[in-house]
């Protein structure tokens, strides 16, 4: 697997992911996380795509020359508590269904830790829908990261984690 850094040319791969995705968790009722309808077309998630590849921390991973992840890198989002300390914050992850089963997240979650410990901070932090059955936050424990506290935006109620780089 390649990761190289994002550019503008990606977005539509990038939107293509989320709206796999989406249908992948609607076709089974799980449509808290994003909704049920597609990035594709959405002017606001568009809009959400295209400011973070000329951000500069958008991140692709590839399989065999193929977008298979994203991970979006920069600074936490408003709507959860400040960090302590300089950190460095996972602001999107979302991978292919296509390559599904190959850890695309996991070692885009790595990298993330990696660009950490590279820019001399020691903590690196994401958030995560923490609705349904658990399973999103079950799955970023099993990355190594801690659980720091329950949040809610609206009615979507998410998860703020931590992770030692």
């Amino acid at each position: 697997m390649h990761i190289r850094p994002g550019t503008p040319g990606d977005i539509p791969a990038v939107l293509a992911m989320f709206d796999n995705a989406v249908a992948w968790l609607t076709a089974r009722g799980r449509t808290g996380q994003w909704g049920d309808q597609p990035f594709t077309g959405n002017p606001r998630r568009t809009d959400q795509v295209t400011r973070w590849a000329h951000g500069g921390g958008m991140h692709l991973a590839e399989r065999d020359g193929q977008p298979a992840g994203c991970i979006v890198l920069g600074d936490a989002h408003d709507y959860v508590t400040p960090a302590p300390e300089p950190e460095l914050y996972v602001q999107a992850l979302v991978t292919d269904r296509r390559h599904a089963g190959h850890d695309v997240g996991r070692t885009l979650l790595d990298h993330a830790a990696h660009q950490a410990r590279e820019r001399g901070l020691d903590l690196l932090r994401v958030d995560c829908y923490a609705g349904d059955d658990g399973r999103l936050v079950a799955y970023y424990e099993s990355c190594g990261f801690t659980r720091q506290a329950p949040f809610t935006v609206g009615e979507w109620p998410g998860m703020l984690l931590h992770r030692r780089p």
